[in-house]
């Protein structure tokens, strides 16, 4: 699963920060009698943006507030759009994988295995600056208002 900051928006040139939500898991079954499992974990991220545009990391990302920077700030993960528009982004998380089968010691599998998750929706805008003289609703008739 991946989260975007700001949440399903962006503007246009400002960097929007990713994040993605993965951890191990194990699947277990029976195989010939004996407990068989087979463990998951993350080694690598790839956000592809509808522009064309593909983000990797090793790294899931972190929220600017868990990174102790100001929003917008540009990070590992983030990705600036250059028009507006709509535009989808799709988390694929690369996955090792380990075997154990009947309790034994955790076997290594040759390769990754990379699972995409859905689309997510992003729109981009763009935001003009006005220096104004005070609160407009207040002062709907004030100097930049």
């Amino acid at each position: 699963m991946s989260v975007m900051e700001p949440n399903g928006w962006a503007v246009v040139g400002v960097p929007a920060n990713f994040v993605a939500e993965a951890s191990s898991e194990v699947v277990s079954g029976i195989l010939l009698g004996r407990t068989a499992e087979v463990r998951f974990t993350p080694v690598g991220y790839r956000w592809s943006h509808s522009d064309g545009a593909v983000v990797e990391s090793a790294s899931p990302g972190a929220s600017w507030t868990d990174l102790g920077v100001a929003e917008f700030t540009p990070t590992g993960t983030s990705h600036v759009y250059a028009g507006r528009g709509e535009y989808t982004v799709t988390l694929e998380v690369v996955l090792s994988a380990e075997y154990r089968f009947g309790g034994s010691g955790w076997q290594p599998i040759a390769g990754v295995l990379a699972v995409a998750g859905d689309p997510v929706p992003v729109l981009v805008g763009e935001v003009d600056t006005v220096l104004t003289n005070g609160d407009c609703r207040a002062n709907p008739s004030g100097p930049g208002c």
